[in-house]
This record gives structure tokens, sequence and C-alpha cells, in this order.
């Protein structure tokens, strides 16, 4: 029994040590997340603000919560994918000096992503209502992947920014910044200001 017992050992250990061993481990690629996006319906929001859009109706409608938010400061928040657009709006006034210091704030915010971001590139966009856009993509891993700005250049201002609030790196999310960035052309497309 006793010789049975050790011969039985001495073929387990030479078994463990062939050709299936550390040695030749081979580990898995590293996976992403998987993202079931569905496709969009818009609806219009409520008119209690100077501007009105539509936008996705996954997402949800909540009041800016930071301590120096505005009145008018929202967010369009996308629980599925712990996403949100935060939305800032301030009026011009028909001041031209007030006009180009949220300007000037706004691309301060963009720039400040150059130390993470590998390229940052703004288009500027006619949209169907006659007014322009500036629409900016940060690649990196960066906190806001798109942000963008528009004007009627006399009475409002509006600057949006997508975030995440996940660690999980830009380049698994890029199916999700992609869908989020076609409803935030939807939004400017859809965009009409208030009286």
């Amino acid at each position: 029994m006793l010789r049975y017992s050790l011969a039985l050992f001495i073929g387990l250990v030479l078994a463990a040590c062939g050709s299936n061993s550390a040695d030749n481990y081979v580990p898995k690629p590293k996976g992403f997340p998987r993202f079931d996006l569905p496709t969009p319906s818009y609806k219009l929001l409520e008119a209690t603000h100077p501007y009105q859009f539509e936008y996705n109706s996954i997402a949800r409608i909540l009041p800016d919560t930071f301590a120096k938010a505005e009145r008018d400061w929202i967010f369009i928040n996308y629980p599925a994918y712990h996403a949100s657009v935060q939305l800032t709006y301030k009026p011009v006034n028909n001041d031209v000096n007030r006009l180009r210091a949220m300007l000037d704030d706004s691309y301060k915010l963009a720039a400040r992503h150059n130390i993470k971001a590998y390229a940052i590139e703004e288009k500027k966009l006619r949209l169907k209502s006659g007014l322009e856009a500036s629409v900016i993509d940060l690649s990196g891993e960066v906190p806001s992947q798109v942000q963008f700005i528009t004007t009627d250049s006399t009475k409002h201002f509006l600057r949006g920014a997508l975030y995440f609030n996940t660690a999980t790196e830009n380049d698994s999310l890029q199916p999700v910044i992609q869908y989020i960035r076609k409803d935030i052309l939807h939004l400017l497309n859809t965009l009409k200001w208030r009286k």
C-alpha cells in the first residue's frame, strides 16, 4: 500500500511538472464591459429654463447641486452608464465683455485637460436653428470627453460637458461616449432659447 501511494504521489508530481506547468501559462486578454445601447427616443425638456431641447428618454434631468451652481444649471444623467452631461447656462445681457469672459472660461476649462489628453479637437457646427456651436472632443484618460459651447451672442450662453462617475478606462467607454455624443448633437440641433 505504501509503494502504491508513493508511486501515485510521484506520478502526480511528474504530471504537474509536464507541459501544463505555470511556465507555459498565457493570461487571457483584458476584457471590456459590454454595453447594450438602446435606439434613442427623445422627449422635450420641460419649459422651466431659458432654454429648451430634446433629450434621450433613458436620461433623467437633475438639478446641479454644486455649491456654485446657478438656477438654470442642470445634469442630463444617464444612470445606466454612470454618466452625466452638465449644462451651465448664463445670461449674456448684451454685454460683449461678459460674453468674452464666459467664452474664455469655457476654453480654459477644456484646456485643463491638456495634462492627460493626447488630442483635443474642436469643431464648429452650424445648427438647424442657424446658431453656431463649438464641440470639443478630448481623447485620452480625461475626466470630460466631450464639451460644447453655444450662444446667440446677445442674451444666452450654454456650455455642456460629459462626465463619467466611474474608474473604467475611456477606451472601454468609447461606445457610450459616442452614443452620448450623438445625444449632445441632437440636443444642440433641437435647442431653442426661450424669451
